[in-house]
């Protein structure tokens, strides 16, 4: 693809002008405006002669080829960071983003104990499956929409905004008139058609990661989600397969800057997914801070052991709270904040 960045301020004209340049060579070319710049992109191929004419023209600033296929997430074509707001919470400035909340939500009683509560801790969203895409058809599969009715009273109780996951394009349209953020995870990171419809409602989308995806795979499914108009996309490290048994799964901490490098997009790291084990917690937690994360998703239970699901994986609210202390310490040592 031939991008064309105009510069800041660039007239209607001299935009216009570029158009028809291009269009009179045969090209279909796509216009997009991000923040005070505008991007003319088109083709995958500049015939000769035609990137020095652009380079000359009015207005323009630069023209390069972008090979990447996921043209909307690229940083190329989007140099500044995008920030994405789940409710009143900005995600993806200097400041740290905590979620934390059960797995799933049980009961009225029980989410909003643990909203008010993750609250106290130190956690900025709320966080609990209404619907739940279990491994086995004989484990708990959620309360549905009762459930996304408890988690509203638990945001008007504990002020948290909270995020859900949808795992059907038949529960899409309820899961977002309810909830502040849609969460589409791991096992539905390449679920196409879900992906595309999430990109055609205005609700931010929390992304996971596939067990088995790389970061190219990763970035293209966020690609469908913004090719279908919804930008406000973070994206979320939660482990990948691979041979090692000691965890759940292996936390790609890597994953982290690499992400960070190639695009635009929020990036959060889920470490209890990743470890599997509430030891291991902490530490991946304070690796994902050091590594440049803008949030971090924890499982939080008031009582894990009475837990429906993934109770043996979650931190209690006290234990929140040490690790979101010594969290704002190693946010400060890289030149972030947490509050």
């Amino acid at each position: 693809m031939i991008v064309v960045i105009m510069k800041n301020g660039a007239s209607a004209e001299s935009i216009r002008a570029v158009v028809d340049l291009v269009e009179s060579k045969g090209y279909h070319p796509n216009v997009t405006t991000n923040d005070d710049h505008v991007a003319v992109s088109f083709g995958s191929a500049c015939s000769n002669g035609l990137a020095e004419q652009l380079q000359a023209m009015p207005d323009v600033e630069k023209t390069f080829t972008n090979d990447a296929s996921y043209r909307l997430v690229s940083r190329i074509m989007h140099p500044e960071p995008t920030i994405v707001a789940c409710g009143a919470v900005p995600v993806g400035t200097s400041h740290i983003v905590i979620i934390a909340g059960p797995c799933s939500v049980e009961s009225e009683s029980q989410i909003i104990e643990t909203a008010l509560a993750v609250k106290e801790a130190g956690a900025h969203i709320l966080r609990g499956g209404a619907y739940k895409p279990r491994t086995s058809p004989y484990s708990f599969q959620g309360l549905g929409e009762p459930a996304l009715e408890m988690l509203a009273r638990a945001r008007e109780r504990s002020g948290l905004p909270f995020v859900t996951e949808v795992v059907s394009i038949q529960h899409l349209d309820i899961v977002q008139r309810y909830a502040d953020m849609i969460q589409i995870g791991t096992r539905n990171a390449q679920n196409y058609p879900l992906l595309q419809a999430a990109g055609l409602f205005n609700k931010p989308v929390l992304l996971k990661r596939g067990l088995m995806m790389t970061v190219d795979e990763f970035l293209m499914s966020a690609e469908h989600i913004l090719a279908q108009g919804n930008g406000r996309v973070i994206l979320c490290e939660r482990g990948i397969r691979t041979f090692e048994p000691s965890t759940r799964s292996t936390l790609d901490i890597s994953a982290v800057p690499i992400l960070k490098q190639r695009t635009h997009l929020p990036v959060m790291v889920d470490p209890s997914h990743a470890a599997g084990k509430p030891a291991l917690i902490p530490p991946l937690a304070k690796a994902a801070v050091a590594a440049g994360v803008d949030g971090i998703m924890i499982e939080t239970h008031t009582h894990p052991h009475l837990a429906l699901s993934d109770g043996a994986q979650s931190l209690r609210p006290e234990i929140l709270f040490r690790l979101i202390t010594d969290l704002r310490a190693v946010a400060q040592a890289v030149g972030r904040t947490l509050n």
